[in-house]
């Protein structure tokens, strides 16, 4: 003991360390700040475990498009450790979303967003789509049919952004086709200029609650007045505050305490998320799905008509940014209660029950495309050559009923066939065949020259009766 005082001692005289981090840590905060501001640092301590853990699987994981998904097969089967690695990665993320959308439910509901601390909100912002951000790019690391084909229905949202939508769909992809650009780029997002970002702004995000201090709790009849609320609050919190550490600090190690033992515990019962077949830009029959926390814009987006999803896919995410980014200019004043804003109460409450009906629905519902389709019955054949009724087949079995109906027969998700053959022309429906178009994959590396003349053969024959 007494040689690690002396290695102490020597250490931090020479670095200073007790005068620099033993201000931060006992600085004063209000008496009433209790269980509700434990949310901001078990975000801070998931960040933690999700880098810490990431570094673990950085070590064996290969990203390379031909090596990926085997090295992640080795990871996840090959040692006890690296199954465990992989779900607390996994369970960490899920943790890190939570506790991140938590904090800014409680600072929104609390007013704390209000002078002087509109920064402290804006900052915070930043942090919440960095998170976002993290869960998007570590979906396509595990390199499985999933992944991949998310991040292809990605770039064709980002695709339909004027100007701006054909060079983001590239950069997305890394190129014209998902491929080893993709992966690459996408690792690199995530493991170095992603939590380089997280890393800055959670630095600066501290920072500010250090010189603004911790908000107390709101009560009715104490509105913010920029005028003389700093006076105010300094007046209090010498009188009233306690240190951060140890008086106020050992809530936010409880809570930190118990969410990392929960995501160990999910890690060894559960394990990480089972690897979908191996990426195969030829299969058709795919049913890409976001991991749980994007569900609900997965299920908005199956709910709406066709004709809406452009702009629904480009307004909504705009919208929401300009909402936050505009909450503390809107309103930076007055009543910080929830009882004294229930418009404020109300927008969580929406929110939350949306989301949870969304997710509930994502999850439960049977979304368009429909993969699970019958081949046309016997009826709606009746009187075709062999041709037609070998297209009509084909029409089947390379995913086109998944997304069209034929009197009745087939998913909904795009336009009806019923009679497509008085609507277009033979070559009109190769071109649309093979180059695809608005929610619609190309073809043309999945069909022959045979196969594509049988289904415009049948197609052919769909005419108004």
């Amino acid at each position: 003991m007494k040689i690690l005082r002396r290695a102490w001692g020597w250490l931090d005289d020479r670095a200073g360390i007790s005068e620099t981090l033993g201000p931060m840590a006992t600085h004063l905060v209000p008496r009433s700040a209790k269980w509700w501001y434990v949310f901001g640092s078990a975000t801070l301590c998931a960040f933690i475990v999700q880098v810490t853990t990431g570094i673990g699987l950085a070590f064996a994981y290969v990203p390379s498009g031909g090596e990926a998904y085997a090295s992640l097969q080795a990871i996840t089967d090959g040692s006890r450790i690296g199954h465990v690695l992989r779900g607390m990665h996994y369970f960490g993320a899920s943790a890190m979303v939570v506790m991140v959308v938590l904090h800014l439910a409680q600072v929104f509901l609390h007013g704390s967003y209000k002078y002087p601390r509109e920064l402290n909100w804006l900052t915070g912002v930043v942090l919440f789509f960095m998170v976002l951000g993290m869960a998007f790019t570590g979906q396509l690391l595990r390199w499985d049919a999933n992944a991949v084909w998310s991040v292809v229905v990605a770039a064709e949202q980002a695709d339909r952004l004027p100007w701006l939508g054909p060079a983001l769909g590239r950069f997305i992809i890394g190129g014209e086709t998902i491929g080893g650009a993709t992966l690459s780029r996408f690792f690199v997002l995530h493991v170095f200029l992603i939590p380089a970002g997280i890393f800055a702004f959670i630095g600066l995000h501290l920072w500010l609650v250090l010189r603004h201090g911790v908000s107390e709790m709101p009560r009715p009849g104490h509105p913010v007045d920029p005028a003389t609320y700093v006076q105010r609050y300094e007046r209090r919190i010498r009188r009233t505050g306690v240190p951060f550490w140890p008086v106020a600090a050992w809530r936010d190690m409880v809570v930190a305490t118990l969410m990392v033992g929960t995501i160990l515990v999910l890690a060894v019962t559960l394990g990480p998320p089972a690897l979908d077949q191996p990426p195969d830009p030829s299969a058709v029959n795919a049913n890409p799905a976001p991991d749980w926390y994007l569900l609900f814009y997965f299920a908005v987006l199956a709910l709406l008509p066709p004709w809406l999803e452009s702009w629904v896919i480009i307004g909504a995410p705009l919208l929401l940014i300009v909402a936050l980014i505009a909450v503390p200019f809107v309103s930076n004043r007055g009543e910080r209660a929830p009882s004294r804003r229930p418009w404020a109460i109300a927008i969580v409450v929406v929110a939350a029950v949306g989301f949870v009906s969304l997710t509930i629905l994502g999850v439960k519902e049977p979304w368009s495309p429909d993969f699970g389709v019958q081949p046309l019955p016997a009826e709606v054949l009746v009187g075709l050559d062999p041709r037609a009724t070998e297209g009509a087949a084909l029409v089947h079995a390379k995913g086109c009923l998944y997304c069209h109906h034929i009197d009745g027969h087939g998913g909904f998700r795009g336009p009806e066939l019923s009679t497509i053959g008085t609507l277009l022309t033979r070559d009109q429906m190769i071109i649309r065949i093979m180059n695809g178009g608005t929610n619609m994959p190309s073809f043309a590396g999945t069909l022959d020259d045979d196969q594509l003349a049988r289904i415009v053969d049948f197609l052919l024959t769909r005419r108004v009766r």
